[in-house]
């Protein structure tokens, strides 16, 4: 399993935790730190086990009131650098 945190920007979240897979593929576990924390377990919940390519493309963009960005959109970009962290690892 592949740890990685990631401090997303410009949302309520002050942390995102995320294991993947040892390939990188697949999402295993993913918390959050502050925001909205039903939903956020909620969005915890429905990726484990998903493949996180097809996860950060579905949340990639979404946007949170007058906001640009979302702490879905900010779990996609970190599920973007995490596998690109282990690309090139």
């Amino acid at each position: 399993m592949q740890h990685f945190d990631y401090t997303p920007r410009g949302v309520c979240s002050r942390a995102i935790h995320i294991d993947l897979s040892d390939d990188g593929k697949t999402i295993e576990a993913v918390s959050f730190e502050g925001g909205c924390n039903g939903n956020l377990k909620a969005i915890g919940r429905l990726v484990a086990g998903k493949p996180a390519a097809e996860i950060a493309s579905i949340l990639e963009g979404n946007t949170c009131g007058p906001r640009k960005t979302s702490c879905a959109d900010q779990l996609s970009r970190a599920l973007t650098e995490a596998q690109a962290a282990i690309a090139q690892a």
